[in-house]
This record gives C-alpha cells, sequence and structure tokens, in this order.
C-alpha cells in the first residue's frame, strides 16, 4: 500500500461520525496514520462531508477535531463492548456539545437542505450529535468493532456478518494470521498412520 492510498480518506464505516473516526488509521499501532494532519485536509473532509463552514478550518480547529474524535472513539469502543464510558469522554463530548449549540434551519430548493455551520465547531456539533443518537438508541446494536488490536475501527453492521471493518488491510491481515494459526495448530499424523514416516524403508515388491 502507497502513502497515498494509506492517507486516502474513508467514506465506508456507515455514518458520518464513524468516517471521523477513520481519519485516524490504525490507531492503536506504534505508528498511526493520520489523515487530518493540516487545516487543509479538514476543509476537504468536510467539504466531502457537505459541512464546509463559512469560514474556513484553522489550527485550533484541527485540534478540537482531533480531541473530539478521540473522544467519540472511546465512547464507541465502550457501547460496542457494552462496558461503561469514560468519564473523561463523556464529560469532554456534553461540554462540547454545551458549549456549541446549532439550530436547525431548513431551506428547500431542489431538494430538502440544511443552512451550512457557521464554524468549523458547529460542523462538529453536527457530527457529535449523529454520534450521540447513535450510541444512546437501538441503532447501537447494529455497531461493530474491527478485531484487528492496531485497528479497533468502529463501522455499522446491521446484518452482523462482517468480521472486519471495511478496510482490506484489515481483513487481509487478517486471514494471512489465521491461515498461519490453523497450520501452526494441525496435529501431525501419528506413528504407524497411513502416510506417517516412521524411518522404516517399504517392503520390497515381489
Amino acid at each position: 500500500m502507497t502513502k497515498d492510498d494509506r492517507l486516502a480518506f474513508r467514506f465506508d464505516c456507515g455514518a458520518v461520525w464513524l468516517n471521523l473516526l477513520a481519519t485516524r488509521g490504525r490507531t492503536f499501532s506504534a505508528a498511526p496514520v493520520e489523515r487530518l494532519a493540516t487545516p487543509a485536509r479538514l476543509a476537504e473532509w468536510l467539504e466531502r462531508c457537505e459541512l464546509s463552514p463559512a469560514r474556513p478550518p484553522g489550527q485550533d480547529d484541527l485540534h478540537r477535531t482531533w480531541a473530539l474524535r478521540e473522544a467519540l472513539r472511546s465512547l464507541a469502543l465502550a457501547t460496542v463492548e457494552e462496558r461503561p464510558p469514560p468519564a473523561d469522554a463523556v464529560t469532554h463530548l456534553s461540554t462540547f456539545l454545551g458549549e456549541h449549540d446549532d439550530p436547525v434551519r431548513l431551506s428547500a430548493d431542489d431538494r430538502l437542505r440544511r443552512e451550512p455551520p457557521a464554524t468549523t465547531a458547529h460542523a462538529l456539533a453536527r457530527i457529535a450529535r449523529q454520534a450521540v443518537d447513535q450510541m444512546t438508541g437501538s441503532d447501537r446494536l447494529a455497531l461493530k468493532s474491527c478485531p484487528e488490536p492496531d485497528c479497533r475501527g468502529v463501522f455499522v453492521d446491521p446484518p452482523g456478518r462482517r468480521r472486519w471493518c471495511p478496510s482490506p488491510a484489515c481483513a487481509s491481515r487478517g486471514r494471512v494470521r489465521a491461515l498461519r494459526a490453523r497450520r501452526n495448530a494441525a496435529p501431525s499424523a501419528a506413528p504407524g498412520a497411513p502416510g506417517a514416516d516412521d524411518g522404516r524403508s517399504p517392503a520390497p515388491q515381489p
């Protein structure tokens, strides 16, 4: 995988807030991949999510985004694993939402639209509220996390049939590891069994 491929945004996790979590790849590895490294990249990501603010994001907005993303990640993993959410993440999210009210104002031309967010913080507030709605309602039951220990990406899987996150790299690494484990666990042929090598030469043919 090339550097450009690793830095490509992912929009396959099932919701905008989950795609925000995916802007940091291999989060739990020794070398995480930061896909929102600059305010310009954040602006690009928000544009592709149709959440471009009236004022372009700056460095403070980038740091605010990182902090919210990691708080949501902690809460998402706790939700999937059905354990109590981290108190610091709950406090961070509650404080953030309390500080950034973003009233719904609609417009209708060719389709129903919502007015653009005034700032990056307001765009993030919309994403955070989507996360809260999903994690506190029955939709939380469709959330799943990738079993790869360096990834643990959260995604939507309503049928419950997907094992890994949508990243092909995780599925590939997981399958290779599972194949090696099966091979290592395969029992050797017992002595005397058909095909076993007992060290004796075959009997001469008449």
